[in-house]
């Protein structure tokens, strides 16, 4: 069976084609094509100008992945594309072009949470049987466990996700989006030494991260007023990020003791981080656990984990008709019935 998915729910459009063997073996990953709208530094990515980007962009993507995969649109099953949580012009426009391919090609159409998306590409891609999933990007920050066909979100950031968290500080320092804000503070990070004392904001299974986001700004505009003298930009990063994941370690662990799982997760964009990385598995190991992640092929949105949970529903019946294929800007992870699960 193949399926073809489509995401744009923020800054990155993917297409993706993926085959589930008739044999019942792993996915085959036939094309994963993404193209990110890069914002000038110093600025964010409005909607409005994502979604230009994401018209201009998707169709020539279509073109590009069908002849990378050497797939002719009436060989797919169905189509998949992101039906939220998401920025909503974004969105829309990927919405669209899923109805006309759908009209056009007569296939029935998938709409997909976009953490779902990435959480049974993050299964599938490492193996990870039940883990405790940790999903940080830049508009979610959710601890996750799976029971009774749901993924139930046992903690999530009260106000800004980590990611925002990460990549408003990088308008602050006025640091290039390009390849992406977060990856530039990782590498900025990688040279700080000083550890600032920063806000920590664990609320029970709960994060908040906007406190931290504030103090941190404030000692950067000092910082630029000279009023810090041997402290750096890099520095900040440093100390921000180990302020951040030390929170997210925190809950991710209660959660592993709470449902007693010895696996982590790590699925969305901050995902790549390969200090997170570092500081959950060394939680995980002290528990006796493990942790599984992927690299930016899979954690950074992309079209393909779209077109696996999509194709994981489709085989067990599940179909969104077009008078229902609209997209949300909430859409909550445990709303989605896991029926392919036990």
């Amino acid at each position: 069976m193949l399926a073809l998915g489509l995401e744009g729910s923020a800054n990155k459009l993917g297409v993706g084609i993926i085959e589930h063997p008739d044999n019942g073996g792993p996915a085959k990953i036939l094309a994963n094509i993404r193209h990110t709208f890069v914002s000038p530094p110093g600025e964010g990515f409005l909607p409005k100008d994502t979604a230009i980007h994401h018209r201009q962009h998707i169709v020539s993507l279509v073109q590009r992945c069908l002849k990378e995969a050497k797939v002719k649109p009436a060989q797919l099953d169905c189509i998949c594309y992101t039906k939220g949580p998401g920025m909503g012009a974004p969105l829309q426009s990927v919405a669209v072009v899923a109805r006309v391919l759908a009209g056009l090609w007569k296939k029935e159409l998938v709409g997909v949470n976009h953490c779902v998306g990435h959480i049974e590409m993050g299964r599938e891609i490492t193996g990870a049987q039940n883990p405790v999933v940790l999903y940080v990007s830049g508009g979610n920050t959710q601890v996750i466990a799976y029971a009774e066909q749901r993924y139930r979100i046992f903690g999530e950031a009260l106000d800004i996700a980590v990611g925002n968290c990460l990549d408003r500080f990088a308008r602050t320092l006025n640091i290039s989006n390009d390849p992406a804000p977060g990856y530039n503070i990782e590498q900025m990070a990688k040279k700080g030494s000083v550890l600032v004392d920063l806000p920590y904001a664990v609320k029970g299974m709960d994060c908040s991260f906007s406190g931290v986001l504030a103090s941190v700004d404030a000692i950067a505009k000092e910082m630029k007023a000279g009023k810090h003298p041997g402290l750096t930009g890099e520095d900040l990063c440093f100390s921000l990020q180990e302020t951040v994941f030390a929170m997210l370690v925190e809950i991710t662990e209660r959660a592993m003791a709470h449902v007693g799982s010895g696996q982590v997760l790590i699925v969305g964009g901050v995902g790549c981080n390969e200090r997170l990385q570092e500081m959950m598995g060394l939680m995980a190991r002290d528990r006796g656990g493990s942790v599984f992640a992927t690299d930016e092929r899979f954690c950074i949105d992309n079209g393909i984990m779209i077109a696996q949970a999509g194709l994981l529903a489709y085989k067990t019946g599940f179909r969104t008709p077009i008078s229902e294929a609209t997209c949300t800007q909430r859409f909550r992870t445990d709303q989605v019935h896991i029926k392919w699960r036990d």
